[in-house]
């Protein structure tokens, strides 16, 4: 999949040394214990909760308008607890997302309008399809591509062993747009 161009107003962006960009119309709470590690860019409308725990984001990341990232919590009995957020490099969160996770690893692509619950561990090069809401404490394998409310993997072998089903065609189908170079997605 192949990301097109996308054209912004230099004057609207904050560009920090690192290479960082970061929209004016962002808000930024609690900006030092926010770390953007380099070329990421933040674009309008994005909440980023630095105030709650500490937030690292990778190299390379995108997060698209109107996104809130905030870290997880834990309820005890004396109050609560809000733990580090770290999301790795190249990943791109599309617009209108709630990501609540404690890990993301690198090389994941978030579709516009999820919501990613508290705790969640997304590994390394997974997909989490567009309206997708994944439960609290969810945990993403490599190379899955999770959709649904609430999320859950469509690649998954033990759905696809029938393969003669026009829902599991339809499945395939859709898998084969989200096959990662060198994996066979489909029955063997």
């Amino acid at each position: 999949m192949e990301l097109s161009e996308i054209l912004y107003n230099k004057a609207e962006y904050i560009e920090t040394a690192s290479g960082n960009k970061v929209s004016r119309q962002s808000v930024l709470c609690g900006s030092q214990n926010i770390v953007l590690n380099g070329k990421t860019i933040v674009m309008n409308d994005c909440i980023i909760r630095g105030d709650l725990a500490n937030v690292r984001v990778g190299r390379h990341c995108v997060v698209k308008s109107r996104s809130v990232i905030r870290p997880p919590f834990k309820k005890f009995s004396k109050g609560v607890a809000f733990f580090p957020l770290h999301i790795g490099d190249h990943v791109f969160i599309e617009e209108d997302c709630v990501v609540n996770a404690a890990q993301i690893g690198s090389y994941v692509h978030i579709g516009k309008n999820c919501v990613i619950g508290r705790r969640c561990v997304l590994k390394d090069c997974c997909k989490i399809l567009d309206n997708t809401v994944l439960p609290p404490e969810t945990v993403v394998p490599p190379f899955t591509v999770f959709s649904g409310c609430p999320g859950f993997a469509l690649g998954c072998k033990t759905e696809m062993d029938s393969a003669s089903s026009p829902s599991t065609l339809h499945l395939l189908e859709a898998l084969s747009c989200y096959s990662v170079q060198g994996t066979v997605i489909g029955p063997v």
